[in-house]
């Protein structure tokens, strides 16, 4: 063998390997991006208010967790006040960090119901096993619970929906999240990933037949059901832990597009990069606990099972969409006629995300946040990494 066989069979050898590689990665991106863009134009159906007026008023109790520091809650809590069901049909429960004396007197004297506990080392599930608890041990009547965060504000119709939805028969409902405002980067970034995540994970499944995700604020239940569910949590990301019991159990979540939950983003790039971290730990964690479940679930036909776990084997969209550029750009350079797929596909994602994208965060402010995209892959990137953390930092994280 001369010299130029030998180097021609390591080239032909090497070409093969990279061949092969680039076929698996393409093959294990086009099912994610399909499946996205699948959804992202299910939700272009137009939004409707499903359910007629209901003949009953449910009782409603609202819980409020709150963190230390979250004073904004005497607001929200304000704000929720000026719903028009009937006053005598609801009544709100925070359960509020004993060290904020102030609030839990303004809100003792607002009669809300305070129940003070030290939230240093205890997850937002945790919290809400002390309302029940306490509801429990006054036998307040509720037939249906609602979760919100500290800083959410509604709109005065939102019990009043919620109800007729309930009347017809929704035991779990996932109410429409967005930004309160947008005033860097990050939070614009962060509103308009809420709103991908609506239109493809919610009003898109929806619109297929299949439930709607859970956010971990702006969701109602019956309450025999929370309880059941609630107390099966233990402290990581309770919301998917709901998830997976109700979808196991074939228990559908609705989605009320037309209500709306009006949520503070997150503002910083360290903010940013801590709540993305703890989602992607809670996605693995509860993807580890269900995955072997999976085969059971095809044999009983479970799909919105199926599909929850599948939606946590997908890497993150931002994580997603910064490679499928990096490996398009490596193939332009190393052989172009590879690289035409990974260009097609990546703008299949493109057209996903922009239909999926509402009209009123297309503006100015989008624009500019887009050129925050490079560095803020670069900490999903960073937080992947470091997603193994001790078990007492990833608690400390997994508060919603």
């Amino acid at each position: 063998m001369n010299i130029d066989t030998f180097f021609y069979e390591i080239m032909n050898s090497h070409n093969k390997v990279v061949i092969i590689v680039d076929a698996i990665l393409f093959l294990l991106f086009i099912i994610s991006v399909l499946y996205l863009f699948i959804f992202s134009m299910a939700s272009l159906s137009s939004a409707e208010n499903k359910y007629p007026k209901a003949k009953i008023n449910h009782n409603f109790i609202i819980l409020y967790p709150v963190f230390k520091g979250e004073s904004i809650i005497i607001e929200s809590v304000k704000s929720f006040l000026r719903q028009e069901y009937p006053v005598d049909r609801y009544k709100i429960i925070t359960v509020i960090d004993e060290t904020m004396q102030e609030e839990i007197q303004t809100l003792n004297d607002m009669n809300i119901i305070t129940i003070p506990i030290d939230t240093q080392s205890i997850s937002k599930g945790i919290a809400l096993k002390h309302a029940v608890e306490l509801i429990d041990y006054r036998s307040l009547d509720c037939d249906v619970v609602v979760v919100l965060d500290a800083d959410n504000d509604v709109d005065s119709d939102m019990l009043q929906k919620i109800n007729d939805a309930y009347y017809s028969g929704c035991d779990a409902v996932q109410t429409h999240r967005i930004a309160k405002k947008r005033e860097t980067r990050v939070a614009v970034l962060d509103a308009v990933s809420e709103e991908i995540n609506n239109s493809i994970f919610r009003k898109g499944h929806t619109a297929l037949g299949f439930s709607s995700a859970l956010i971990g604020s702006g969701m109602a239940f019956d309450y025999k059901l929370f309880v059941e569910c609630i107390n099966s949590c233990s402290l990581l990301g309770f919301d998917k832990q709901m998830e997976r019991i109700l979808l196991s159990n074939n228990l559908y979540i609705e989605y009320l597009e037309t209500v709306f939950t009006y949520d503070e983003k997150v503002d910083n790039k360290r903010g940013f990069y801590d709540q993305r971290s703890r989602w992607m730990a809670s996605h693995i964690y509860n993807l580890l606990n269900g995955i072997f479940t999976l085969p059971t679930a095809i044999v009983k036909g479970k799909w919105d099972y199926c599909d929850k776990l599948f939606q946590w084997m997908m890497p993150p969209r931002l994580l997603l969409f910064g490679f499928i550029i990096l490996i398009s750009s490596f193939f332009t350079i190393y052989d172009w006629v590879l690289s035409i797929k990974w260009w097609i596909l990546f703008f299949t994602l493109c057209m996903t995300f922009i239909v999926a994208i509402p009209n009123y965060l297309v503006d100015h402010k989008l624009k500019d946040a887009l050129r925050g995209i490079p560095s803020v892959f670069i900490l999903m990137i960073i937080g992947v990494l470091r997603i193994r953390r001790s078990g007492e930092n990833v608690i400390q994280r997994l508060r919603e």
